[in-house]
């Protein structure tokens, strides 16, 4: 029963209702009415419109337009009797609910012309039954703050709560664009991140690899072949911790963030001589002059041919690799070509490929890699004037 009547109403109207009924007793009891004549209605027949409209007001927010048809009975009948201030109050109450909790928008609309209709007819009709023009100008004021008042207010406040509600709804989408933004700059970075691990320790690694393999394997190798071997082994791993520890520094705040720290192309003849092999020499090509560049485009450049001569020093067969990097028509172009192998060096993931294409890539560039003529040639050419993506190559 109780579920039923929370159905009907709700405590917040309920508690209008009871404070409703009570303030219109007292008004009724203070004589707060006028009469049409002096001995009619007796006062028992004035709370016929008071308990209407308060059993009405039940349904202000349940059923607004309900509460609204059948409040407007009881109104007309407290007219007949003579118009009082509590259910004048109460009535134009049930206007504005109906105009304001109405699901329709147009409600409130047709509900503002009719009462301005109806403000108009008394106005007309008070001036002409009492035939006293200023009796219809009062009249018609009151009936316009009873009727017409509730509902323009209710138009308003319903405007205002439309209006909130928008902003409300764009404010969850900015919330949920910038989180979107905050992802993909958190992905960006973290590909970035993967990169230069992979080309730095990779390299490095590499070589390590390799050439305390060959120490490991050739047991009759001369005092010259093993302190070459050893003094690759050392400068490698050397350089490998200092690289880390440029990335530590990048990572930390305020530290490490010096441009001059990060890899140039002028080291590129230290970077080639570690990387040769026994039966793998590898020779750097005059490249020219070069301009100043960009530092994401050189740390881009140095980091592709890094990657290039680590594939080379896994997979290459024996021979000679070349490695040119020239400026040309706005670009810098780089060319690393090396003996196809068998496929017997060391097992690789293909992530290189993947993170010098997407240097280039960043950067607006051109990436390519595959067999050339019997040898195995990689080929990038990066725009001097471009600028990098989103989440880059800016900062390490």
């Amino acid at each position: 029963m109780l579920s039923k009547v929370r159905r009907l109403t709700t405590p917040q109207d309920a508690l209008i209702v009871a404070g409703s009924l009570a303030a219109g007793l007292v008004l009724l009891a203070a004589h707060g009415y006028s009469t049409w004549t002096d001995h009619w209605p007796p006062f028992w027949a004035r709370l016929i419109p008071l308990l209407g409209l308060c059993a009405a007001m039940l349904l202000r927010r349940t059923a607004p337009l309900t509460a609204l048809a059948v409040s407007t009975p009881f109104n007309f009948l407290d007219v007949a009797f003579g118009p009082s201030i509590a259910t004048a109050m109460i009535y134009g109450d049930a206007l504005y609910a109906a105009s304001l909790y109405g699901r329709r928008r147009s409600t409130a609309e047709w509900l503002l012309g009719a009462t301005i209709g109806a403000t108009a007819a008394a106005t007309v009709g008070t001036a002409v039954a009492a035939r006293d023009l200023a009796l219809g100008v009062v009249a018609g004021a009151l009936a316009a703050a009873v009727w017409a008042t509730p509902v323009l207010t209710a138009m308003l406040v319903r405007e205002h709560r439309s209006r909130a509600e928008a902003e409300r709804q764009r404010a969850e989408q900015v919330a949920r664009l910038a989180e979107l933004d905050r992802r993909a700059a958190v992905g960006a970075e973290r590909a970035r991140m993967a990169r230069e691990l992979h080309d730095v320790i990779a390299n490095h690694l590499s070589a390590v690899a390799l050439h305390s393999s060959a120490v490991l394997k050739v047991r009759d190798l001369d005092r010259d072949g093993l302190d070459r071997a050893m003094t690759v082994i050392r400068e490698n791993s050397v350089q490998g911790l200092a690289e880390m520890r440029r990335m530590i520094g990048l990572l930390r705040e305020g530290e490490g963030d010096d441009p001059a720290e990060a890899p140039r192309l002028a080291g590129l003849g230290p970077l080639v001589e570690r990387t040769a092999r026994p039966d793998l020499s590898v020779r750097l090509r005059p490249a020219g002059e070069l301009p100043e560049l960009p530092a994401p485009v050189e740390l881009a450049a140095y980091r592709i041919v890094q990657e290039s001569l680590t594939n080379a020093l896994k997979h290459a067969g024996p021979g000679s690799a070349e490695v040119s990097v020239r400026y040309a028509g706005g670009r810098v172009v780089i060319d690393v070509l090396s003996p196809l192998g068998d496929g017997a060096g060391l097992p690789g993931s293909g992530s290189g490929l993947i993170g010098m294409r997407e240097r280039a890539a960043i950067l607006g560039g051109e990436f390519s890699a595959g067999p050339d003529g019997g040898r195995w040639l990689v080929h990038a050419e990066l725009p001097v004037d471009a600028e990098p993506a989103r989440g880059g190559e800016g900062a390490l």
